[in-house]
Order: structure tokens, then sequence, then C-alpha cells
């Protein structure tokens, strides 16, 4: 039997508070978007501050990480015992400035909805919203307890919109696919058409109103 390999701390990726208290005495925020990918639907962010940085709800990670379940108890936990907000960008929008710009835009207004405000902030990714004094931190759903709690606020309350919208769409299986472009999705755009959701400046999307 080949030895077994034990992986440092450090490789497991697994978020923390280390980045937050590289920020000591000051209000830290974290931010993470949920829904560039999907053919409809807003794009939503979410900030979280902990208002002490201590040991957290275990369940927490990078929201993709997880399953639906963890995702709703962890969202349970940090609705109740952190400081958070969301922000959005509807689907007309994010054709007007592109899934980038309407990312940071959601992103900027998740922060100034915040019932604190922070004193600096930690960003998902490699781009800072415009006026937000902070630090981008490239995979920081997995490094940032604070960016790893808003990346499960955004994605749960993405997918409980996408919900909603399934009850007044429901030819499209948004609560199943999220508007994310599955086959049957795409198909279901073909036969039924394109709703007042659908990002027009995405594929296929886009090659399919030029046919309508």
């Amino acid at each position: 039997m080949p030895p077994r390999i034990t992986m440092p701390n450090a490789m497991l990726q697994t978020p923390n508070f280390d980045i937050e208290n590289e920020y000591p005495n000051i209000i830290v925020a974290g931010t993470d978007e949920a829904g560039r990918g999907p053919l409809c639907g807003p794009v939503v962010a979410a900030a979280v501050i902990f208002p002490a940085r201590q040991n957290a709800c275990p369940t927490i990670n990078d929201s993709k990480k997880l399953s639906k379940a963890q995702r709703e108890r962890a969202y349970d936990w940090i609705t109740k015992n952190t400081i958070w907000a969301t922000g959005q960008c509807s689907a007309e929008e994010i054709d007007d400035i592109n899934i980038l710009e309407a990312s940071l835009l959601a992103m900027k207004r998740a922060i100034t909805g915040l019932s604190k405000r922070p004193d600096f902030v930690l960003v998902d990714g490699n781009k800072m919203p415009n006026g937000i004094q902070g630090r981008a931190v490239v995979k920081g759903d997995s490094k940032s307890m604070s960016i790893a709690a808003a990346s499960i606020i955004a994605k749960v309350s993405r997918d409980r919109i996408m919900d909603e919208l399934s009850r007044e769409f429901p030819n499209y299986g948004w609560d199943r696919n999220a508007g994310y472009p599955t086959a049957a999705h795409v198909e279901a755009i073909r036969r039924h058409g394109i709703t007042p959701h659908h990002r027009k400046t995405f594929q296929p999307v886009k090659d399919l109103l030029a046919y309508q």
C-alpha cells in the first residue's frame, strides 16, 4: 500500500480569516457574485461583514463546492450572524454595459447596501468596483471567509430569484437550470422564444434573435 500523503493546511484552500486579519481594527467586508454565465436573469452580488472574526459556520466554503442543502444551511447561519446585503444588475443592464461591468456594479450595490460601512473590501477576482477601497483576491471564495460567505448569499439569492421567474415563465426550466445554457434551455428558447429576462447579447440567444 502506498504511503498516505497529508496535504499541508495551506494547500487545502479552505476559507478562513487570515486575509481579513491582515487589516486589524477596521471593518472588512467580502463580496462575490453569482450568475455571470447564464443566458437569462440578473447577476446577483452579496457583501458580508463578520462582526467578530472568529470560528464561523463550518459549512461555509466556496458556494460551488457545496450542495444545495449545504448552501441553504450556510445561508441561514450567515444571515443570522453577520451583516450582509445583496445587489443585482438586470439582464437589460448586462446587455447595456457587459457582464463584467454589471458584476462589478452589482458588487458595489451590495457593498453600499450594507447597514455598516466597511473600511476595506475584499473582492473575489482580479478587478475592483469603481470607487471601492479594497483588494481583489483571485479565487477569494476559497481563501477568505467573508468572500466565501458572500458567494453563498449571492448564489442562494439568485437561485431563489430564478425559481420565482420560473413560475412566471414555466417553459424554460429555470428552477432546474438557473438560466444556464443547458440543451433543454436552448431548445426551449427555440420553441418558445425570448423572454424579457434573456440576455440578448449572449450566445446563442443573440443568434436565435437574428432568425426571429
